[in-house]
């Protein structure tokens, strides 16, 4: 069946400019194969993708690089379970990579590859491809014992405990024990934070180890998992730890990535000091222990624990010289003598300490040591997050990623005039006032749910007493560290100090990610070759630049914000209204998250993807409950991550993590997609429509009947069932029964999709067949990444009843009212945000039926709303010089540009050479 135009929109006219011949069934994978770029693939005639992928550094080929590891899609039937991969360098140089499955296709063939390098890893761009990998010429080891486990690099070893404090007992290189005692640090008051509070207790808590596990043993990178939890002496235990450590073949650092889940309520335990800690052992003479501070950019404090430059008597010009390049001096007897003889009353500076207590500036200062005045040294702005202690015999650099942007945050080395020094890279600084997690207000007499309601009236805000807790939310923080030889150069300092603000990527260009069907294969390349085309490409420039410039404007910086952007403005303030209930913090509401994940695969700007990586790490820690009776859960958007009352499985939504899993087969997002592989069990703890039911329904959550909608809720599951299923997790069966019984059963209903809901039995996997048609009128359904994830199971799963269901649906929903009456005997909702526009665009690309690919831009191009973004090839932002900050303003909301980006960049992939001439 054809759709003819709806009745309120008008007609334009449309460009043939290379249409793609598509029939009806033709995969998306094999149709965007067919419009691939050749130098992005290996041709095939059988339409299951490419075979081989050029690759290159997301932010060009980095001046230091620790390792990387990413991952690559591969089109169904191209690659079986066991194939091997082999890495070359543009100077045809063979490197060494490892590489294991990360997810499969239905028929068992690669869908997802993860791949690691190591440090030796030197060109600008790599070609992968079938073949034996070239073995590293320092191979990573893994050993094991009854007490630890030791990991070589071939350069540094590392001894991991099993049990008590230490994560990391030593580390060695060579011969020599440069590093001990890793643990983590948490310092904690009773105490409510209150600057005037006369006498406040703190208690020094420290890792204490419960599992180790080796998640991968070499030969190229190597995994250990450290779980436990935090312990004071007196024995009370709390903040659960999950902490990996990468290790890669040839190199000489390390990376760990941490984090903590928040076991309080946050009404009695307040977090004053998170941190990260080790001991450095120091021998070379006080004016040989170099210290160094990496501020904004590559400036560098750069001074020694006995400084001999700047005194009223010259060592000499030479000797000077040295220690500023942190090289080793000549022996003190080839000094001036009035230098020599006196160098015991040249002060020993052991204590140093930079702060950043927020964006906008850190301060260090430095001390002699502990009882004695400290002595401010300097100011900054954005510090770097990474500070180096050592000297000519060897020395450990240390460093956090996102350290300004996730403020209060500090770097301390205590003690550098004996022995052995400690450094601490603190998550959260001391020197701030402690954690404060408690919910922002009273109630305000919000006793009962028509009162809750009454107030949501307002402010958006769904408030129900004990529903504010931060009880199961948590953080991950990322952290690089180095075990050197010698003190590094001031240009080599700076570059360790880039890997530190951003891990080294390499990415698969946007052509064989579409090429390979990855994500429904959706999506493809910039293209400006038409004047329309032109302008909505510039146009998903101008909003991300936007959101990029807010972001910093209004400083959307902070340890449990970073990552986040808002949802609403405020036109009369010119602010983004952080104070209004739902109108606050977004919490991925209509799905940002996938707007960004989606407008990186199309252009693959790096900017874009961090920013994107952000949003993920923030969403799917800060956002979600990840232990109690809620975890699985995500809470709605609010002035605080956790606030809102409604908690949603459309907010912990899996549609949003696989983006950054798959692309960077990043460990930790594995955890997350496989907690959320149940997460409909929480339907029997917790009924997401408690406060508008109906007075007469007496529905009582039931295993075998529970309310699940087919629309933000089925979306989020099925996702998080897929990606268990392809990954082949420890449930993964489970979820492909799920999978398929829903699909079928959905597909079955009076009037599928439309149906809306029907009662899912958590016992056979299936929704029960209501017996009377209903046309459900929800505008939100597709806008939770439904869209997208149907794409990718009418891609893989052969269902043609599904299919047949859900490309009636995404044809009526934009139809006009008088022809969804005749379809399905009631309309659907007036239409709201893009959503169903790239739909059609969808069902051309299953179809071939070109009305489809005319309705998708008309409807795109013609908005009917009076909210809805319009077509503006000048399109700019507003200074606005009378808020607190100068700053820029354009009339948006994160609802609108989220679901405009997904629809832009699905338009333009699927239905691209149909654009209108005007």
């Amino acid at each position: 069946m054809t759709t003819p135009a709806p009745e309120h929109e008008t007609a334009g006219g449309v460009s043939r400019r290379g249409v793609l011949a598509t029939t009806a069934g033709v995969a998306a994978a094999a149709a965007l194969f067919e419009a691939a770029p050749a130098h992005a693939q290996t041709d095939t005639d059988d339409g299951a993708g490419p075979d081989s992928v050029e690759l290159r550094w997301l932010e060009g080929q980095p001046a230091e690089s620790p390792g990387s590891t990413w991952g690559v899609p591969w089109g169904q039937g191209r690659f079986p379970e066991d194939q091997r991969f082999q890495m070359i360098a543009d100077d045809g140089a063979t490197v060494p990579v490892q590489t294991w499955p990360l997810a499969y296709w239905p028929d068992g063939s690669l869908k997802w590859t993860g791949h690691a390098v190591g440090p030796a890893a030197k060109a600008e761009s790599f070609t992968l491809r079938a073949g034996e990998p070239a073995a590293p010429a320092f191979a990573v080891t893994v050993t094991e014992s009854s007490n630890h486990i030791d990991v070589g690099t071939g350069v540094i070893t590392a001894r991991i405990g099993k049990g008590g404090t230490d994560l990391i007992k030593h580390i060695k290189r060579g011969d020599r024990t440069l590093v001990k005692n890793g643990h983590l640090v948490n310092i904690t008051q009773d105490e409510a934070p209150d600057p005037e509070t006369g006498s406040v207790s703190r208690d020094r808590y420290t890792s204490d180890i419960d599992e180790v596990t080796v998640e991968q043993d070499g030969p190229v990178r190597a995994v250990v998992k450290v779980t436990g939890t935090h312990r004071k002496s007196r024995g009370r235990t709390w903040l659960p730890f999950t902490v990996r450590l990468y290790f890669y073949a040839g190199g000489e650092s390390f990376r760990m990535v941490h984090t903590f889940v928040f076991d309080s309520d946050g009404e009695d335990a307040f977090i004053a000091g998170l941190g990260v800690r080790f001991k450095v052992a120091l021998t070379d003479e006080m004016y040989d222990r170099h210290v160094r501070f990496v501020g904004e950019g590559h400036g560098q404090l750069t001074e020694a624990v006995k400084g001999i430059t700047g005194l009223r008597r010259d060592p000499g010009a030479a000797v000077r010289a040295a220690q500023v390049a942190g090289e080793a001096l000549p022996d003190p007897s080839t000094w001036d003598q009035r230098v020599t003889t006196r160098l015991h009353w040249i002060p020993n500076w052991g204590d140093y300490s930079l702060a950043q207590l927020n964006s906008e500036g850190f301060a260090i200062k430095k001390r002699t040591k502990e009882g004695h005045g400290w002595v401010p040294v300097d100011q900054g702005r954005r510090a770097s997050g990474f500070a180096y202690l050592g000297g000519p015999s060897g020395g450990f650099g240390f460093g956090m990623k996102d350290f300004w942007q996730r403020h209060p945050t500090g770097l301390d080395i205590r003690d550098a005039h004996t022995d052995e020094a400690t450094v601490t890279v603190w998550m959260w600084s001391p020197e701030a006032q402690p954690m404060d997690t408690r919910f922002y207000h009273d109630g305000m007499g919000q006793d009962t749910y028509p009162e809750q309601l009454d107030a949501l009236e307002i402010t958006y805000e769904d408030y129900e007493p004990g529903f504010g807790t931060p009880y199961g939310v948590a953080r991950t923080s990322e952290l690089q560290f180095w075990v050197t030889e010698s003190t590094p150069s001031r240009e080599r300092l700076g570059a360790m100090a880039d890997a530190v603000r951003a891990q080294p990527q390499i990415i698969a260009p946007t052509e064989h990610m579409a090429a390979a069907g990855a994500f429904g294969g959706i999506f493809g390349p910039v293209d400006r070759s038409h004047p329309v085309l032109a302008e909505v490409e510039d146009s998903l420039d101008f909003f991300f630049e936007y959101y990029k410039a807010q972001q910093d404007q209004r400083h959307w910086y902070g340890f449990w914000d970073f990552g986040d952007i808002m949802h609403s403005q405020d036109p009369s303030r010119r602010i983004w209204s952080y104070d209004v209930g739902g109108y606050a913090w977004d919490n991925s509401e209509i799905s940002p998250d996938q707007w960004l994940w989606q407008a990186y695969l199309h252009n693959n700007r790096a900017d874009v993807f961090r920013f994107a990586e952000a949003m993920t790490r923030k969403t799917s820690e800060v956002n979600v409950y990840h232990i109690g009776d809620w975890a699985g859960l995500g809470t709605r958007h609010g002035v605080q991550h956790w606030g809102d009352s409604s908690k949603q499985v459309r907010v912990s939504n899996a549609n949003y993590r696989r983006y950054f899993y798959y692309l960077t087969a990043d460990e930790r997002t594995g955890d997350l997609l496989h907690l959320l592989a149940d997460s409909e069990k929480t339907a029997l703890v917790l009924d997401t429509g408690r406060k508008i039911r109906d007075p007469e329904d007496d529905y009582v959550p039931d295993p075998t009947a529970l309310d699940i909608g087919f629309g933000t809720s089925w979306a989020a599951l099925a996702a998080a069932w897929l990606t268990e299923w392809e990954r082949r997790g420890p449930d993964w069966e489970a979820c492909r029964d799920k999978v398929l019984g829903t699909m079928e059963t959905i597909a079955a209903q009076p009037s599928g999709f439309a149906q809306g809901s029907a009662k899912y039995n958590m016992e056979t996997y299936r929704y029960a067949i209501e017996t009377e048609p209903v046309v459900e009128r929800s505008n939100l359904s597709n806008s939770f990444g439904r869209i997208e994830i149907c794409a990718e199971l009418i891609q893989q799963i052969d269902m043609p009843a599904f299919e047949a269901d859900w490309l009636r649906y995404s044809r009526f929903y934009t139809a006009t009212f008088a022809e969804q009456e005749a379809e399905y005997g009631g309309r659907f909702s007036d239409l709201f945000l893009y959503c169903y526009a790239r739909a059609n665009a969808f069902v051309y690309l299953r179809t071939g039926d070109e009305s489809q690919a005319e309705l998708a831009w008309r409807r795109f191009r013609n908005p009917i709303k009076s909210w809805e973004i319009l077509p503006d090839p000048d399109r700019q932002a507003e200074e606005t010089a009378h808020t607190l900050n100068p700053s820029t303003w354009y009339p948006i909301a994160t609802n609108e540009i989220a679901q405009w980006g997904q629809a832009a960049v699905q338009i333009l992939g699927m239905v691209g050479d149909f654009a209108p001439e005007e």
